[in-house]
């Protein structure tokens, strides 16, 4: 039986895909990719975790014959593991914000560490690294590509990218609400000037919406600072974060930035700099 229908024809591709959300088959994840083969826009060889057999699953499928993995792609490998140094790891977050599964936990200035169970191998984690502190030894032995990853596992994998996409749109959306908010209360008394209105008793309770606001923040913000000293006294914080260079820092400076302007980050303006 021929599959017409591109849609249905792009979701069972993906139920065949490993899942790992790796990028390296030229999309950005591997809905994207299903959706291209479906389309004719890509071919069914450009995944490399999913290796031999997973270009046959989706030959198969597709009734097209076996064909190599495109080497432009990648290559068969065991699965690696990401693991964090977290004797050099400074806390810039930028791997927690690369990682498609949510594998990663930390904080600003904490030590990261990696879900064992959760990591898809990716890799999307080692490049945004500033200080190089990741590794990606493999643990899977000599078994590659389906050999090396589950049906299961490629399942829970699925269902993690998926929250995670919608949560940062639900992120986003709500930074672009506060955004235009902000944008509609500054624009508010401009209006008013031109065209000799009054100021509405609205705009005291918005003031102090906005105090209160800021002070929640302002006391989130110091009992977070509270716990970063008592993890420091206990030896638990990262031990090099004196000495990071002014390029480095200048990464992490630029990340927490594109936070805030997301407002996915308080805007702290009262916390000193970071020692260099």
């Amino acid at each position: 039986m021929t599959v017409t229908d591109s849609r249905t024809l792009a979701d069972r591709i993906e139920d065949l895909l490993p899942q790992t959300q790796c990028t390296k088959c030229g999309y950005p994840a591997c809905r994207p990719y299903a959706e291209a083969v479906a389309s004719g826009e890509a071919n069914y060889n450009q995944c490399p975790p999913g290796g031999a057999e997973g270009i046959a699953r989706l030959a198969a499928l597709l009734g097209q014959p076996v064909i190599p993995l495109n080497s432009a792609n990648g290559i068969e490998r065991p699965r690696p593991l990401a693991v964090i140094d977290e004797q050099v790891c400074i806390g810039c977050t930028l791997c927690m914000q690369a990682c498609p599964v949510d594998a990663i936990v930390g904080a600003p200035k904490q030590m990261h560490t990696v879900i064992a169970e959760l990591c898809t191998g990716c890799d999307l984690c080692v490049p945004p690294c500033p200080v190089d502190c990741i590794a990606m030894p493999p643990v899977t032995g000599e078994a590659t590509g389906w050999g090396a990853w589950s049906q299961a596992q490629a399942d829970a994998a699925r269902e993690r990218h998926n929250r995670r996409e919608a949560r940062l749109a639900r992120e986003r959306e709500a930074a672009e609400a506060r955004a235009a908010a902000r944008r509609a209360v500054s624009s508010t008394p401009a209006q008013a000037t031109e065209t000799g209105a009054t100021a509405t008793p609205a705009a005291p309770i918005a003031n102090d919406a906005e105090a209160k606001k800021r002070a929640i923040i302002q006391a989130a913000l110091e009992r977070a600072r509270q716990k970063k000293d008592e993890l420091a006294a206990k030896g638990q914080g990262p031990q090099n974060t004196e000495r990071v260079s002014a390029d480095v820092q200048a990464q992490i400076d630029a990340a927490e930035a594109r936070r805030r302007r997301l407002g996915l980050a308080a805007d702290n303006t009262d916390t000193p700099p970071t020692k260099r």
